[in-house]
């Protein structure tokens, strides 16, 4: 569990597709540096956040880590565009002792979005994304939290559709302590969605699927946007 308040940006040292040490693990490997301040605690297993997706450390130095990327990982996430020197995100796991200053982020990527605006307001930058998985825009609402590349962040607008898209802002401080600052447009962000939404969609769904007797929502829904329908016939 994270909170999306990035403690460090670090750097691609190594990034091997066919990893056969120890740390490898038989499969691809991400090495990163410049990232000393956030390791003095850490150990061989811990999770860690690295543009908003939670691995496990599997070699450790006082200066570097180690990390396994899985296939899923790297279909899923943006981890598989990094390159040599690319900067990163990072953030360890939260302790007893952690103030909670973003929100719940699991460190679980539903999904990859582009940027496809970014705008300049006085001394920050609107930027607008469109997600890759549309499905992701239901859980995204206007002044409620996004996880973007691991940085908690407030959604500022939305529109849904086929065509839809978000809009976050970032402030001069935000621009120079996360990697989306430097991101332009046609550039990718990991993202993760609320998960309060999504348990809120389960328990809701669950609900009136029972009412229904087990048939499914599609009856339910229908007679909700029905009520919806005949109400505002009813005001016109």
């Amino acid at each position: 569990m994270f909170t999306g308040i990035v403690e460090a940006i670090g750097n691609v040292s190594a990034l091997e597709k066919q990893d056969d040490t120890e740390g490898g693990g038989g499969g691809t490997s991400l090495t990163i540096s410049d990232c000393a301040e956030i390791l003095s605690d850490a150990h061989l297993g811990d999770s860690i956040s690295i543009n908003g997706t939670c691995l496990t450390i599997t070699h450790l130095t006082p200066t570097t880590f180690k990390v396994g990327i899985s296939p899923e990982t790297l279909r899923r996430t943006n981890l598989s565009s990094l390159r040599q020197s690319s900067p990163l995100n990072l953030e360890r796991a939260v302790s007893a002792s952690t103030r909670m200053g973003g929100h719940f982020v699991q460190g679980h990527v539903d999904t990859v979005a582009t940027i496809v605006s970014k705008t300049p307001d006085g001394n920050a930058f609107t930027y607008r994304l469109q997600p890759r998985d549309k499905d992701v825009l239901r859980y995204v609402v206007e002044k409620g939290y996004v996880t973007l590349d691991g940085a908690s962040l407030t959604v500022t607008t939305v529109q849904d559709g086929s065509e839809g898209w978000w809009e976050v802002m970032l402030i001069a401080y935000t621009q120079e302590r996360v990697v989306m600052g430097d991101k332009g447009i046609g550039e990718e962000v990991n993202v993760e969605v609320d998960m309060v939404g999504k348990y809120v969609e389960k328990s809701v769904r669950g609900y009136f699927e029972e009412k229904e007797g087990g048939h499914g929502e599609l009856g339910v829904l229908e007679k909700i946007v029905g009520r919806m329908v005949d109400e505002r016939l009813r005001m016109g």
